[in-house]
Protein backbone atom coordinates (compact mmCIF):
# COMPACT_ATOMS: atom_id res chain seq x y z
CA UNK A 1 0.00 0.00 0.00
CA UNK A 2 3.25 2.49 1.18
CA UNK A 3 4.78 1.51 -2.67
CA UNK A 4 1.61 2.10 -4.38
CA UNK A 5 0.69 5.50 -2.87
CA UNK A 6 4.56 6.69 -3.06
CA UNK A 7 4.39 5.81 -7.03
CA UNK A 8 0.96 7.98 -7.19
CA UNK A 9 2.67 10.89 -5.18
CA UNK A 10 5.83 10.52 -7.52
CA UNK A 11 3.50 10.35 -10.77
CA UNK A 12 1.77 13.75 -9.52
CA UNK A 13 5.23 15.33 -8.20
CA UNK A 14 6.58 14.75 -11.91
CA UNK A 15 3.00 15.95 -13.16
CA UNK A 16 3.16 19.30 -11.63
CA UNK A 17 7.16 19.72 -12.36
CA UNK A 18 6.51 19.20 -15.62
CA UNK A 19 3.00 21.41 -15.81
CA UNK A 20 5.49 24.39 -14.44
CA UNK A 21 7.50 23.94 -17.82
CA UNK A 22 4.66 23.99 -19.64
CA UNK A 23 2.64 26.73 -17.70
CA UNK A 24 5.90 29.47 -18.54
CA UNK A 25 6.54 27.92 -22.32
CA UNK A 26 2.30 28.70 -22.75
CA UNK A 27 1.40 31.12 -20.19
CA UNK A 28 -0.96 33.02 -22.63
CA UNK A 29 -2.33 29.77 -24.23
CA UNK A 30 -6.07 29.38 -23.85
CA UNK A 31 -8.87 27.28 -25.15
CA UNK A 32 -10.76 28.93 -27.98
CA UNK A 33 -14.13 28.70 -27.09
CA UNK A 34 -16.91 28.20 -29.59
CA UNK A 35 -20.68 29.23 -29.26
CA UNK A 36 -23.10 26.86 -29.24
CA UNK A 37 -25.68 26.93 -31.86
CA UNK A 38 -29.46 27.44 -30.31
CA UNK A 39 -30.65 24.56 -31.90
CA UNK A 40 -28.26 22.25 -30.60
CA UNK A 41 -28.95 24.08 -26.76
CA UNK A 42 -32.27 22.98 -27.13
CA UNK A 43 -31.72 19.58 -28.40
CA UNK A 44 -29.34 18.49 -25.27
CA UNK A 45 -32.06 19.58 -22.67
CA UNK A 46 -35.06 17.76 -24.30
CA UNK A 47 -36.38 15.13 -21.64
CA UNK A 48 -36.00 11.85 -22.76
CA UNK A 49 -39.25 9.59 -22.71
CA UNK A 50 -39.38 7.00 -20.23
CA UNK A 51 -38.97 4.08 -18.52
CA UNK A 52 -35.06 4.30 -19.40
CA UNK A 53 -32.98 0.69 -20.23
CA UNK A 54 -30.28 0.30 -17.27
CA UNK A 55 -26.78 -0.93 -18.57
CA UNK A 56 -23.55 -2.00 -16.86
CA UNK A 57 -20.36 -0.54 -18.28
CA UNK A 58 -16.71 -1.90 -17.13
CA UNK A 59 -13.00 -1.58 -18.26
CA UNK A 60 -9.81 -2.09 -17.73
CA UNK A 61 -10.19 -5.22 -15.24
CA UNK A 62 -6.54 -6.25 -15.53
CA UNK A 63 -6.86 -9.18 -13.52
CA UNK A 64 -3.35 -10.13 -11.99
CA UNK A 65 -3.23 -14.08 -11.43
CA UNK A 66 0.31 -13.73 -10.01
CA UNK A 67 -1.36 -11.46 -7.17
CA UNK A 68 -0.27 -14.84 -5.07
CA UNK A 69 2.64 -15.99 -6.69
CA UNK A 70 2.87 -19.43 -5.19
CA UNK A 71 -0.50 -20.49 -6.25
CA UNK A 72 0.79 -19.83 -10.34
CA UNK A 73 2.26 -23.37 -11.04
CA UNK A 74 -1.36 -25.04 -10.01
CA UNK A 75 -3.38 -22.19 -11.80
CA UNK A 76 -0.75 -23.08 -15.19
CA UNK A 77 -1.64 -26.57 -14.43
CA UNK A 78 -5.65 -26.58 -14.21
CA UNK A 79 -8.15 -25.63 -16.56
CA UNK A 80 -9.75 -22.34 -16.04
CA UNK A 81 -12.82 -23.83 -14.87
CA UNK A 82 -10.65 -25.12 -11.53
CA UNK A 83 -9.39 -21.71 -11.39
CA UNK A 84 -11.92 -20.14 -9.02
CA UNK A 85 -11.08 -22.75 -6.11
CA UNK A 86 -7.31 -22.56 -6.25
CA UNK A 87 -7.72 -18.90 -6.01
CA UNK A 88 -9.66 -18.95 -3.06
CA UNK A 89 -7.62 -21.21 -0.92
CA UNK A 90 -5.50 -20.05 1.72
CA UNK A 91 -2.90 -17.20 0.12
CA UNK A 92 0.93 -18.58 0.36
CA UNK A 93 2.37 -17.59 4.05
CA UNK A 94 4.60 -15.60 2.12
CA UNK A 95 2.28 -14.00 -0.56
CA UNK A 96 3.22 -10.32 -0.02
CA UNK A 97 7.18 -10.60 -0.02
CA UNK A 98 6.59 -12.83 -2.96
CA UNK A 99 4.59 -10.44 -5.20
CA UNK A 100 6.53 -7.36 -4.14
CA UNK A 101 9.82 -8.96 -5.38
CA UNK A 102 7.87 -9.83 -8.42
CA UNK A 103 6.49 -6.08 -9.37
CA UNK A 104 10.03 -4.90 -8.40
CA UNK A 105 11.38 -7.31 -10.93
CA UNK A 106 9.05 -6.64 -13.89
CA UNK A 107 9.22 -2.77 -13.16
CA UNK A 108 5.43 -2.66 -12.45
CA UNK A 109 3.83 0.99 -11.56
CA UNK A 110 1.12 -0.32 -8.95
CA UNK A 111 -0.81 -3.10 -8.66
CA UNK A 112 -3.69 -4.59 -10.85
CA UNK A 113 -6.80 -6.35 -9.81
CA UNK A 114 -5.95 -9.41 -7.25
CA UNK A 115 -8.62 -11.59 -6.81
CA UNK A 116 -9.98 -10.23 -3.72
CA UNK A 117 -10.49 -6.96 -5.66
CA UNK A 118 -12.61 -8.95 -8.67
CA UNK A 119 -14.55 -10.63 -5.99
CA UNK A 120 -15.33 -7.26 -4.31
CA UNK A 121 -16.21 -5.79 -7.89
CA UNK A 122 -18.56 -8.65 -9.07
CA UNK A 123 -20.59 -8.22 -5.80
CA UNK A 124 -21.15 -4.38 -6.11
CA UNK A 125 -21.90 -4.72 -9.67
CA UNK A 126 -24.62 -7.10 -8.43
CA UNK A 127 -25.74 -4.85 -5.89
CA UNK A 128 -25.88 -1.64 -8.22
CA UNK A 129 -26.93 -3.08 -11.38
CA UNK A 130 -28.87 -5.87 -10.80
CA UNK A 131 -31.28 -5.13 -13.39
CA UNK A 132 -29.00 -4.49 -16.05
CA UNK A 133 -30.33 -5.51 -19.96
CA UNK A 134 -26.77 -5.88 -20.78
CA UNK A 135 -23.03 -5.13 -19.85
CA UNK A 136 -20.10 -3.66 -22.10
CA UNK A 137 -16.56 -4.71 -21.01
CA UNK A 138 -14.31 -2.49 -23.27
CA UNK A 139 -10.68 -4.34 -22.64
CA UNK A 140 -7.55 -5.00 -21.18
CA UNK A 141 -8.89 -8.50 -18.85
CA UNK A 142 -5.17 -9.03 -19.13
CA UNK A 143 -2.96 -7.43 -15.95
CA UNK A 144 0.31 -5.40 -16.84
CA UNK A 145 3.75 -7.06 -17.29
CA UNK A 146 2.08 -10.02 -18.14
CA UNK A 147 4.78 -11.79 -19.78
CA UNK A 148 7.44 -10.46 -17.79
CA UNK A 149 5.73 -12.19 -14.67
CA UNK A 150 4.77 -15.54 -16.38
CA UNK A 151 8.67 -15.86 -17.02
CA UNK A 152 9.59 -14.52 -13.64
CA UNK A 153 7.12 -17.01 -11.64
CA UNK A 154 7.26 -19.98 -13.94
CA UNK A 155 10.85 -20.12 -15.30
CA UNK A 156 11.21 -22.42 -17.98
CA UNK A 157 8.04 -22.72 -19.04
CA UNK A 158 8.04 -22.76 -22.93
CA UNK A 159 6.44 -20.41 -24.80
CA UNK A 160 3.74 -22.71 -25.83
CA UNK A 161 2.73 -22.62 -21.84
CA UNK A 162 2.75 -18.76 -22.12
CA UNK A 163 0.35 -18.27 -24.25
CA UNK A 164 -1.97 -20.87 -23.05
CA UNK A 165 -1.69 -18.89 -19.40
CA UNK A 166 -2.81 -16.30 -21.09
CA UNK A 167 -6.08 -17.51 -23.21
CA UNK A 168 -6.95 -19.27 -19.46
CA UNK A 169 -6.72 -16.13 -18.34
CA UNK A 170 -9.32 -14.23 -20.41
CA UNK A 171 -11.52 -16.99 -20.69
CA UNK A 172 -11.41 -16.84 -16.37
CA UNK A 173 -12.38 -13.34 -16.94
CA UNK A 174 -14.97 -13.84 -19.55
CA UNK A 175 -16.27 -16.59 -17.46
CA UNK A 176 -16.47 -14.15 -14.20
CA UNK A 177 -17.64 -11.60 -16.12
CA UNK A 178 -20.75 -13.67 -17.94
CA UNK A 179 -21.87 -14.47 -14.61
CA UNK A 180 -22.43 -11.00 -12.95
CA UNK A 181 -25.72 -10.08 -14.25
CA UNK A 182 -28.28 -13.25 -14.84
CA UNK A 183 -29.26 -13.61 -18.31
CA UNK A 184 -27.87 -10.39 -19.56
CA UNK A 185 -25.36 -10.61 -22.33
CA UNK A 186 -21.77 -9.18 -22.32
CA UNK A 187 -19.80 -7.54 -24.85
CA UNK A 188 -16.19 -7.32 -24.77
CA UNK A 189 -13.75 -5.99 -26.51
CA UNK A 190 -10.11 -6.34 -26.84
CA UNK A 191 -7.48 -4.19 -24.84
CA UNK A 192 -3.64 -3.61 -26.35
CA UNK A 193 -3.20 -6.31 -22.73
CA UNK A 194 -5.15 -8.97 -24.08
CA UNK A 195 -2.64 -10.92 -26.45
CA UNK A 196 -1.23 -14.01 -26.14
CA UNK A 197 2.44 -12.53 -27.48
CA UNK A 198 2.88 -9.47 -25.93
CA UNK A 199 1.42 -5.65 -25.07
CA UNK A 200 -0.01 -3.82 -27.98
CA UNK A 201 1.16 -7.10 -30.26
CA UNK A 202 -1.54 -9.42 -32.37
CA UNK A 203 -1.58 -11.64 -35.72
CA UNK A 204 -4.66 -10.92 -37.49
CA UNK A 205 -6.50 -13.98 -38.46
CA UNK A 206 -4.86 -16.29 -35.72
CA UNK A 207 -5.82 -18.79 -34.34
CA UNK A 208 -5.67 -16.64 -30.89
CA UNK A 209 -8.42 -14.35 -32.08
CA UNK A 210 -10.60 -17.40 -33.50
CA UNK A 211 -10.50 -18.88 -30.08
CA UNK A 212 -11.07 -16.08 -28.32
CA UNK A 213 -14.06 -15.17 -30.44
CA UNK A 214 -15.32 -18.53 -29.04
CA UNK A 215 -15.46 -17.57 -25.71
CA UNK A 216 -16.33 -13.64 -26.29
CA UNK A 217 -19.67 -15.02 -27.84
CA UNK A 218 -20.25 -18.29 -26.41
CA UNK A 219 -24.20 -16.88 -24.89
CA UNK A 220 -24.98 -14.96 -28.23
CA UNK A 221 -28.01 -16.31 -30.28
CA UNK A 222 -27.63 -18.17 -33.21
CA UNK A 223 -27.21 -15.96 -36.59
CA UNK A 224 -25.80 -13.56 -34.42
CA UNK A 225 -22.82 -15.44 -33.04
CA UNK A 226 -22.11 -16.97 -35.99
CA UNK A 227 -21.38 -13.78 -38.04
CA UNK A 228 -19.29 -12.59 -34.79
CA UNK A 229 -17.37 -15.70 -34.65
CA UNK A 230 -16.46 -15.01 -38.62
CA UNK A 231 -15.66 -11.15 -38.23
CA UNK A 232 -13.67 -11.85 -34.65
CA UNK A 233 -11.44 -14.85 -36.34
CA UNK A 234 -10.41 -12.11 -38.67
CA UNK A 235 -9.55 -9.22 -36.39
CA UNK A 236 -11.18 -9.00 -33.69
CA UNK A 237 -14.40 -7.41 -34.76
CA UNK A 238 -18.00 -8.05 -34.00
CA UNK A 239 -21.62 -6.28 -34.59
CA UNK A 240 -24.69 -7.37 -32.58
CA UNK A 241 -28.25 -5.64 -32.06
CA UNK A 242 -29.09 -4.96 -28.75
CA UNK A 243 -30.96 -7.14 -26.90
CA UNK A 244 -34.91 -5.99 -26.14
CA UNK A 245 -36.20 -3.62 -25.71
CA UNK A 246 -33.57 -1.67 -27.61
CA UNK A 247 -35.17 -3.07 -30.71
CA UNK A 248 -33.45 -0.65 -33.26
CA UNK A 249 -29.76 -0.56 -31.31
CA UNK A 250 -27.25 -1.98 -32.63
CA UNK A 251 -23.54 -2.63 -30.77
CA UNK A 252 -20.42 -2.38 -32.89
CA UNK A 253 -17.46 -3.94 -31.26
CA UNK A 254 -13.51 -3.04 -32.25
CA UNK A 255 -10.38 -4.66 -31.66
CA UNK A 256 -8.12 -1.40 -32.45
CA UNK A 257 -5.06 -2.64 -30.97
CA UNK A 258 -4.37 -2.51 -35.36
CA UNK A 259 -4.87 1.00 -35.17
CA UNK A 260 -2.54 1.88 -32.12
CA UNK A 261 0.70 3.64 -33.08
CA UNK A 262 2.61 1.21 -30.80
CA UNK A 263 1.17 -1.64 -33.14
CA UNK A 264 2.78 -4.54 -34.33
CA UNK A 265 2.62 -8.21 -35.22
CA UNK A 266 3.47 -11.10 -32.84
CA UNK A 267 6.94 -11.05 -34.58
CA UNK A 268 7.32 -7.30 -34.35
CA UNK A 269 6.56 -6.34 -37.55
CA UNK A 270 4.39 -3.36 -38.76
CA UNK A 271 0.97 -4.15 -40.86
CA UNK A 272 -1.03 -1.41 -42.09
CA UNK A 273 -3.17 -3.87 -44.12
CA UNK A 274 -4.63 -4.80 -40.69
CA UNK A 275 -5.37 -1.61 -39.97
CA UNK A 276 -6.84 -0.43 -43.10
CA UNK A 277 -9.39 -3.81 -43.80
CA UNK A 278 -10.51 -3.17 -40.09
CA UNK A 279 -11.47 0.41 -41.09
CA UNK A 280 -13.32 -0.41 -44.45
CA UNK A 281 -15.27 -3.22 -41.69
CA UNK A 282 -16.68 -0.82 -39.77
CA UNK A 283 -17.57 1.28 -42.22
CA UNK A 284 -19.71 -1.29 -43.89
CA UNK A 285 -21.35 -2.19 -40.59
CA UNK A 286 -22.22 1.65 -40.20
CA UNK A 287 -23.69 1.74 -43.70
CA UNK A 288 -25.70 -1.73 -42.50
CA UNK A 289 -26.93 0.26 -39.64
CA UNK A 290 -28.11 3.11 -41.64
CA UNK A 291 -29.96 1.05 -44.26
CA UNK A 292 -31.82 -0.61 -41.17
CA UNK A 293 -32.93 2.48 -39.23
CA UNK A 294 -30.56 1.15 -36.80
CA UNK A 295 -28.67 3.81 -33.49
CA UNK A 296 -25.59 2.42 -33.01
CA UNK A 297 -22.83 2.29 -30.11
CA UNK A 298 -19.23 2.03 -31.58
CA UNK A 299 -16.94 0.14 -28.68
CA UNK A 300 -13.71 -0.26 -28.67
CA UNK A 301 -10.67 0.30 -25.96
CA UNK A 302 -7.67 2.66 -27.17
CA UNK A 303 -9.74 6.08 -28.10
CA UNK A 304 -8.92 8.45 -30.89
CA UNK A 305 -7.38 11.40 -30.19
CA UNK A 306 -4.97 13.17 -28.10
CA UNK A 307 -3.33 11.33 -25.36
CA UNK A 308 -3.34 13.96 -22.49
CA UNK A 309 -0.95 12.65 -20.46
CA UNK A 310 1.67 12.10 -22.39
CA UNK A 311 1.17 15.74 -24.41
CA UNK A 312 0.94 17.43 -21.01
CA UNK A 313 3.90 15.40 -19.18
CA UNK A 314 6.39 14.70 -21.61
CA UNK A 315 6.44 18.09 -24.42
CA UNK A 316 9.02 20.58 -24.16
CA UNK A 317 6.95 23.19 -25.77
CA UNK A 318 3.81 22.18 -27.45
CA UNK A 319 3.21 25.40 -28.48
CA UNK A 320 6.62 25.03 -30.84
CA UNK A 321 7.84 22.41 -33.29
CA UNK A 322 7.18 19.15 -31.06
CA UNK A 323 3.98 16.75 -32.02
CA UNK A 324 1.47 16.31 -29.06
CA UNK A 325 0.61 12.33 -28.38
CA UNK A 326 -1.97 10.62 -30.21
CA UNK A 327 -2.96 7.22 -29.14
CA UNK A 328 -3.84 5.89 -32.60
CA UNK A 329 -1.54 6.26 -35.62
CA UNK A 330 -4.38 8.33 -37.66
CA UNK A 331 -7.24 9.52 -37.26
CA UNK A 332 -8.54 6.94 -39.57
CA UNK A 333 -11.21 6.08 -36.94
CA UNK A 334 -12.52 9.44 -35.93
CA UNK A 335 -13.09 10.25 -39.28
CA UNK A 336 -15.25 6.95 -40.17
CA UNK A 337 -17.05 7.41 -36.67
CA UNK A 338 -17.17 11.65 -37.39
CA UNK A 339 -18.76 10.15 -40.92
CA UNK A 340 -21.76 8.31 -39.88
CA UNK A 341 -22.74 10.50 -36.80
CA UNK A 342 -26.33 10.35 -37.69
CA UNK A 343 -26.55 6.73 -36.91
CA UNK A 344 -24.13 6.43 -33.68
CA UNK A 345 -25.54 7.50 -30.41
CA UNK A 346 -22.39 6.68 -28.90
CA UNK A 347 -18.53 5.83 -28.75
CA UNK A 348 -17.28 3.35 -26.06
CA UNK A 349 -13.84 3.05 -24.53
CA UNK A 350 -11.50 2.60 -21.85
CA UNK A 351 -7.91 2.60 -21.55
CA UNK A 352 -6.45 5.63 -19.67
CA UNK A 353 -8.44 4.08 -16.54
CA UNK A 354 -9.77 7.99 -16.15
CA UNK A 355 -13.35 8.77 -15.77
CA UNK A 356 -13.83 11.05 -19.62
CA UNK A 357 -16.03 12.99 -21.56
CA UNK A 358 -14.97 13.66 -25.49
CA UNK A 359 -16.38 14.85 -28.51
CA UNK A 360 -15.37 14.06 -31.76
CA UNK A 361 -16.21 16.47 -34.29
CA UNK A 362 -15.40 16.31 -37.74
CA UNK A 363 -12.54 18.56 -39.20
CA UNK A 364 -12.17 21.06 -41.91
CA UNK A 365 -9.38 18.76 -43.58
CA UNK A 366 -10.83 15.44 -43.30
CA UNK A 367 -12.88 14.10 -46.63
CA UNK A 368 -15.20 11.54 -47.02
CA UNK A 369 -14.02 9.37 -49.51
CA UNK A 370 -15.63 8.30 -52.53
CA UNK A 371 -14.57 4.79 -53.59
CA UNK A 372 -14.18 1.70 -51.97
CA UNK A 373 -16.36 1.03 -48.51
CA UNK A 374 -16.70 4.56 -48.26
CA UNK A 375 -19.06 4.65 -51.38
CA UNK A 376 -21.47 2.85 -48.87
CA UNK A 377 -21.82 6.33 -47.12
CA UNK A 378 -24.47 7.62 -49.66
CA UNK A 379 -26.91 9.63 -48.01
CA UNK A 380 -25.16 9.57 -45.16
CA UNK A 381 -25.20 13.10 -42.55
CA UNK A 382 -21.63 13.75 -40.67
CA UNK A 383 -21.72 14.97 -37.62
CA UNK A 384 -20.10 15.21 -33.67
CA UNK A 385 -19.80 11.93 -32.08
CA UNK A 386 -20.52 11.89 -27.78
CA UNK A 387 -17.47 9.54 -26.40
CA UNK A 388 -17.22 8.43 -22.78
CA UNK A 389 -14.34 6.74 -21.50
CA UNK A 390 -15.00 4.36 -18.45
CA UNK A 391 -12.77 4.86 -15.72
CA UNK A 392 -11.03 0.61 -14.85
CA UNK A 393 -11.83 -1.76 -12.14
CA UNK A 394 -7.53 -1.77 -11.67
CA UNK A 395 -6.35 0.87 -9.49
CA UNK A 396 -2.67 0.47 -10.90
CA UNK A 397 -2.86 4.76 -11.70
CA UNK A 398 -3.94 5.65 -8.02
CA UNK A 399 -7.47 5.68 -8.70
CA UNK A 400 -10.15 3.58 -6.85
CA UNK A 401 -11.65 0.82 -8.30
CA UNK A 402 -14.90 1.67 -10.64
CA UNK A 403 -17.64 0.96 -12.84
CA UNK A 404 -20.53 2.87 -14.56
CA UNK A 405 -24.36 1.86 -14.31
CA UNK A 406 -25.93 3.44 -17.01
CA UNK A 407 -29.33 4.38 -18.15
CA UNK A 408 -30.72 4.45 -22.28
CA UNK A 409 -33.23 5.78 -23.68
CA UNK A 410 -34.82 2.51 -25.58
CA UNK A 411 -36.01 4.21 -28.29
CA UNK A 412 -33.02 6.13 -29.67
CA UNK A 413 -30.22 4.36 -27.27
CA UNK A 414 -29.05 7.13 -26.22
CA UNK A 415 -27.12 7.40 -23.20
CA UNK A 416 -29.56 9.23 -20.96
CA UNK A 417 -27.43 9.34 -17.27
CA UNK A 418 -25.03 7.29 -15.75
CA UNK A 419 -23.81 6.92 -12.17
CA UNK A 420 -19.86 5.84 -11.12
CA UNK A 421 -19.69 3.39 -8.60
CA UNK A 422 -16.43 3.28 -6.55
CA UNK A 423 -14.84 1.37 -4.29
CA UNK A 424 -13.51 2.75 -0.95
CA UNK A 425 -9.70 2.21 -1.27
CA UNK A 426 -7.54 0.05 -3.71
CA UNK A 427 -8.35 -3.42 -2.45
CA UNK A 428 -11.86 -3.45 -2.88
CA UNK A 429 -12.18 -4.81 0.67
CA UNK A 430 -14.24 -1.65 2.06
CA UNK A 431 -17.59 -0.34 0.93
CA UNK A 432 -18.57 0.42 -3.05
CA UNK A 433 -20.67 3.81 -3.06
CA UNK A 434 -21.78 5.99 -5.83
CA UNK A 435 -18.66 8.77 -6.47
CA UNK A 436 -21.31 11.08 -8.54
CA UNK A 437 -24.14 11.24 -10.88
CA UNK A 438 -23.90 13.02 -14.93
CA UNK A 439 -27.48 14.48 -14.66
CA UNK A 440 -26.50 16.19 -11.21
CA UNK A 441 -23.28 17.12 -11.94
CA UNK A 442 -23.62 18.25 -15.48
CA UNK A 443 -27.43 19.32 -15.56
CA UNK A 444 -27.58 17.95 -18.73
CA UNK A 445 -30.69 14.97 -19.44
CA UNK A 446 -28.76 13.35 -21.92
CA UNK A 447 -24.70 12.38 -22.73
CA UNK A 448 -25.37 13.11 -26.02
CA UNK A 449 -23.32 14.53 -29.02
CA UNK A 450 -25.09 18.28 -28.45
CA UNK A 451 -24.77 17.88 -24.33
CA UNK A 452 -21.04 17.24 -24.91
CA UNK A 453 -20.52 20.55 -27.35
CA UNK A 454 -22.19 22.37 -24.75
CA UNK A 455 -19.91 20.74 -22.07
CA UNK A 456 -16.44 21.06 -23.67
CA UNK A 457 -17.72 24.44 -24.98
CA UNK A 458 -18.46 25.87 -21.45
CA UNK A 459 -15.18 24.57 -20.51
CA UNK A 460 -13.34 25.96 -23.34
CA UNK A 461 -15.23 29.42 -21.70
CA UNK A 462 -14.00 28.38 -18.67
CA UNK A 463 -10.37 28.85 -18.21
CA UNK A 464 -9.76 29.16 -14.38
CA UNK A 465 -11.61 26.34 -14.06
CA UNK A 466 -14.33 28.27 -11.91
CA UNK A 467 -17.37 27.23 -12.78
CA UNK A 468 -18.84 23.97 -11.20
CA UNK A 469 -19.28 22.10 -14.23
CA UNK A 470 -15.47 22.24 -14.75
CA UNK A 471 -14.74 21.18 -10.96
CA UNK A 472 -16.97 18.39 -11.05
CA UNK A 473 -14.55 17.31 -14.25
CA UNK A 474 -11.61 17.55 -12.50
CA UNK A 475 -13.06 16.13 -9.23
CA UNK A 476 -13.75 13.09 -10.87
CA UNK A 477 -11.70 12.73 -13.72
CA UNK A 478 -9.04 10.64 -11.61
CA UNK A 479 -11.77 8.02 -9.86
CA UNK A 480 -12.14 8.47 -5.67
CA UNK A 481 -8.90 11.05 -5.93
CA UNK A 482 -9.56 14.94 -6.89
CA UNK A 483 -6.48 16.01 -9.20
CA UNK A 484 -6.32 19.65 -8.83
CA UNK A 485 -3.13 19.41 -10.38
CA UNK A 486 -5.16 19.48 -14.04
CA UNK A 487 -6.63 22.85 -13.22
CA UNK A 488 -2.98 24.21 -13.82
CA UNK A 489 -3.59 23.04 -17.35
CA UNK A 490 -7.20 23.27 -17.47
CA UNK A 491 -7.50 25.68 -20.53
CA UNK A 492 -4.65 22.70 -22.60
CA UNK A 493 -6.33 19.81 -21.17
CA UNK A 494 -9.74 20.90 -22.09
CA UNK A 495 -8.67 20.89 -26.35
CA UNK A 496 -8.20 17.32 -26.02
CA UNK A 497 -11.52 16.56 -25.13
CA UNK A 498 -12.80 17.77 -28.71
CA UNK A 499 -9.51 17.88 -30.96
CA UNK A 500 -8.54 14.58 -32.54
CA UNK A 501 -5.86 15.85 -34.75
CA UNK A 502 -2.30 16.96 -33.34
CA UNK A 503 -2.98 20.35 -35.18
CA UNK A 504 -6.03 20.59 -34.16
CA UNK A 505 -5.11 20.46 -30.71
CA UNK A 506 -1.95 22.97 -31.44
CA UNK A 507 -4.46 25.53 -32.71
CA UNK A 508 -6.99 25.67 -29.80
CA UNK A 509 -3.71 24.97 -26.93
CA UNK A 510 -1.79 27.74 -28.20
CA UNK A 511 -3.82 30.34 -30.27
CA UNK A 512 -3.72 33.18 -28.45
CA UNK A 513 0.35 32.64 -27.50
Amino acid sequence: MKRRKSARLLRAATFSIVVLGFLILCASATAQARPVPAARQAQSHVAKPAPTVPALLVSDIHFDPFWDPGKASRLAAAPASEWESILSSPASTDREAQFAALEQKCKARGEDTSWPLFQSAIRAMRNAAGGAKFVTVSGDLVAHSFSCKFKATLPGYPAAASREFVQKTIQFVIAETNGIIAGAPVYTALGNNDSDCGDYRMDAHSDFLTATGRLITQNFAGAARNSALESFAAEGNYSVPFPAPLAKGRLIVLNDIFLSKRYSTCSGNSDPQAAAEEIAWLRGQLAEARAAGQKVWVMGHIPPGIDAYSSLNSLADPCGSDSPASFLSTDALAQALTESGDVIALALFGHTHMDEIHLLEPEPSAQPSSTGADANLSGHVPGPVAVKLVPSISPIDGNKPSFTVAQVDPATAELVDYRVIAAADASGSGAWSEEYDYAKSYHETALNAAAVLQLTSGFAADAAAQKETSRNYIDHYVVGEPFPILRAVWPAFVCTLDRQSPEAFKACACSKR
